[in-house]
């Protein structure tokens, strides 16, 4: 009796794991070669870490550069005209740390850099660009160990709009 529980656990497990990598489509929205074209480097590692949640999906890998994140989920609704509001409250927050923030639209794409002071540059040098496209957003994140390995805006932007035809 205890064996045919855990063999039906295992199975009730292994299937729910599959579900979820099954079902993660921010894996989807760039190849790990699109990706390496902007970064210049190779990318590893490109899986999901399972979110838990339902209304997010993330995939993450690394390179020698830095590490990547391709999110998906679904947008909350802040009502009216404040559209991406908790995303400037965070660049915000970064600017009263002492960060460099540079923020740039291309229509549904808003992208973003954040080069932080000297005294928290161990945490990465960072390019986003998120589309929007209600009810949902996507986001590419790639983090940089230095100044130097910095993915352009410019760059980015342009891997961003092919991802917003894959969703």
């Amino acid at each position: 009796m205890k064996r045919q529980i855990v063999v039906a656990l295992a199975l009730i497990a292994g299937h729910s794991l599959i579900a979820v990598a099954e079902g993660n489509k921010a894996c989807a929205l760039a190849s790990p070669a699109e990706i390496e074209s902007v970064l210049g480097a190779k990318v590893t590692g490109l899986n999901s870490p399972g979110t838990g949640d339902s209304s997010a999906q993330i995939c993450m890998g690394n390179s020698s550069k830095g590490s990547v994140m391709l999110r998906l989920a679904k947008r909350r609704n802040e009502g009216a005209g404040s559209a991406g509001e908790a995303e400037r409250k965070g660049l915000e927050i970064a600017k009263k740390m002492g960060a460099q923030v540079d923020l740039k639209t291309f229509g549904p794409v808003t992208c973003s850099t954040i080069i932080p002071p000297k005294s928290l540059e161990e945490h990465g040098f960072n390019t986003t660009c998120a589309i929007s496209k209600p009810p949902q957003v996507a986001a590419i994140e790639i983090t940089t160990k230095t100044r130097a390995d910095m993915v352009p805006i410019e760059k980015l932007h342009l891997l961003a709009e092919k991802i917003a035809g894959r969703f």
